[in-house]
């Protein structure tokens, strides 16, 4: 490998060194946070011709343009273009929005996240859009399903609750085949972990409020397309008007500078904390594709580089006053939606009313829980306590 060439650096290296310009920065090491709307255009001639490198701050600044060169080097030669948006929800709508029109029809992951579900119920069934949901275990069988309007194929994976794994490859070739994109969802391993525009994907989505930020103090969202799909993204940001805070651009770019270490530290723990649990008496199944006995562990390590924090576990029937007692319990896992950042959260989760192409019935109470950055023996500690006033609570 020639390390002095970029392309061929190593991921860690391309994070450090990708979106820098030193010299343009007055010899300081990070870009400065552009604010800013107005572009000002030396010539009448220039303003007549919009030309310059930049031209209005929805648009973009130096801040946006670093954090995309830095994002576009981790998702390899594949990308084409990374829209930004202000939410990981945007950044689902904008890219939805952006490929479907009225009368095409959507498949979509039935563990798919359910603000995802929210807006193919709602916003596209308004415009005229079909969605079909399907068992993300579907695999080749997914060409069934498909109609001569059937536009595009989104997945998540895993899902960000119940974790099964789709076999993206699988899915992507009777996609292409019929002519239809493959969307991902891939906030939970980030094109660190899984470079899924390599494995057949047109259009890889993150909330990047999760591991891209990495402190729980942003809201964001990238778009990441393919050279076939990147005309469309843009337009379809530039046509909805949307664009993140420049000091949000700011923290997500300081965020990726340190993804390698951090997620490195969250695939550890997390790790350390699903075998743990899967020998706790109270806990039926652990959900985390890496574990050996689960389901999606042969796609995970075929597809995958490594496991975020992130994973569930299905508890053995207690009522849930009991497990309600055990949240109240805990001191290091806070209660909280989202995750991705540094600290650790536990959250009560029931997918059965929502699931439409599958059944959820895990036969116990479930929770998520996203692994931190502490040391996973107070982890388990602050767990063993919780675990105790479960009992006591029967």
């Amino acid at each position: 490998m020639d390390s002095s060439h970029p392309a061929q650096q190593h991921a860690e290296t391309r994070l450090v060194t990708s979106g820098r310009d030193t010299k343009a920065q007055k010899g300081f090491v990070n870009p400065p946070v552009f604010h800013g709307s107005t572009v000002l255009y030396p010539t009448a001639e220039d303003l007549h011709a919009h030309r310059g490198e930049f031209t209005y701050g929805r648009h973009g600044t130096p801040t946006t343009r670093a954090f995309q060169d830095t994002l576009m080097a981790l998702e390899g030669p594949q990308c084409a273009g990374v829209g930004i948006v202000p939410s990981g929800l945007s950044a689902i709508s904008t890219t939805l929005l952006s490929v479907l029109k009225t009368g095409d029809h959507l498949l979509v992951c039935d563990n798919v996240y359910r603000p995802t579900r929210n807006f193919c119920n709602g916003m596209l069934a308004r415009l005229g859009i079909e969605t079909t949901y399907f068992d993300p275990l579907i695999g080749a069988t997914i060409e069934k399903l498909f109609k001569p309007n059937t536009r595009a194929v989104l997945v998540e994976a895993p899902g960000s609750q119940s974790f099964e794994m789709p076999d993206i490859r699988a899915i992507a070739q009777i996609a292409h085949a019929r002519d239809a994109l493959v969307i991902d969802d891939n906030t939970w391993a980030t094109p660190l972990y899984h470079r899924s525009l390599e494995q057949g994907v047109d259009i890889s989505m993150m909330a990047a409020t999760k591991y891209i930020g990495g402190h729980s103090d942003i809201m964001f969202g990238t778009i990441s397309a393919n050279a076939k799909t990147w005309p469309q993204i843009a337009e379809g940001i530039r046509l909805l008007g949307v664009c993140a805070g420049p000091d949000d651009v700011f923290l997500a770019l300081r965020g990726l500078r340190t993804l390698s270490v951090r997620l490195a530290q969250h695939h550890r723990s997390g790790l350390d904390m699903a075998h743990w649990l899967a020998s706790r008496p109270e806990v039926a199944r652990v959900l985390h594709p890496g574990l050996e006995t689960d389901p999606g562990h042969a796609i995970w390590k075929r597809d995958f580089t490594g496991a975020s924090g992130l994973f569930s576990i299905v508890l053995k029937p207690v009522p849930q006053k009991a497990v309600d007692t055990m949240l109240n319990t805990l001191k290091l896992f806070g209660m909280g939606f989202s995750w991705g950042g540094f600290e650790s959260l536990a959250i009560p989760f029931d997918c059965s009313d929502y699931r439409t192409a599958t059944t959820w019935a895990p036969g116990g109470p479930t929770l998520r829980l996203h692994i931190g950055l502490e040391s996973t023996d107070d982890l388990k500690a602050d767990l063993d306590r919780g675990f105790a006033a479960l009992k006591a609570a029967m």
